[in-house]
């Protein structure tokens, strides 16, 4: 009679099975949504680093393409948040009146700029694609000769990292944090000459 009373009292689940339960799927669950967090940081983080990538790409082909005016690229000055102002004239769209290469850089740079800053997506009026917090750098020989130029990109992130200082390119904006540790950067290097 002992042991159908035993199993007839082991039948079902005590309070105390339910909470332990309970307790040990909460914290899977709370594993789960804390790797969601990451994962969905690390896929920004990726696509931050692929749109810089791109554009810095872009940028160099704009220099490749329009060598007579490595100069003025390199008097740019940091690019991004607008620095450029307002659409210069001429657009250099217009076949009949073409511009010269300093135009084509100007205008270029100013196109270029709105690619960074994102000012190419927007909704209601807001910049919703590009970089955040963005600035740009070129460097390359101070008279526009032959030899190897750079663009470098910088954005803030939304995780601190140790800041190497590789790079200037932003540093002292005050965008990236104390000690630059949520900024980011891309540096692309290609040789360029303009006699070719």
């Amino acid at each position: 009679m002992n042991a159908r009373h035993l199993r007839r009292g082991q039948s079902g689940l005590s309070l105390v099975e339910i909470l332990v339960t309970t307790v040990v799927f909460s914290i899977g669950l709370l594993g789960v949504t804390g790797l969601n967090a990451i994962s969905q940081r690390a896929s920004f983080e990726a696509v931050q680093r692929s749109v810089a990538s791109e554009l810095a790409y872009a940028l160099l082909e704009d220099l490749r393409g329009n060598s007579d005016a490595l100069v003025d690229y390199l008097a740019a000055g940091d690019l991004g948040r607008g620095s450029r102002g307002a659409e210069p004239a001429p657009t250099c769209d217009d076949p009949v009146a073409p511009c010269t290469a300093q135009q084509l850089a100007i205008h270029g740079l100013w196109e270029w700029e709105q690619a960074l800053d994102g000012a190419l997506e927007t909704a209601a009026g807001v910049a919703t694609g590009g970089l955040l917090a963005p600035t740009a750098c070129i460097g390359g020989p101070v008279a526009g000769d032959a030899g190897v130029y750079s663009v470098t990109i910088v954005w803030r992130a939304g995780s601190e990292l140790t800041d190497l200082a590789l790079n200037n390119c932003g540093a002292g904006t005050g965008l990236y944090g104390a000690g630059n540790t949520f900024r980011r950067m891309v540096v692309i290097q290609s040789y360029i000459d303009p006699a070719i």
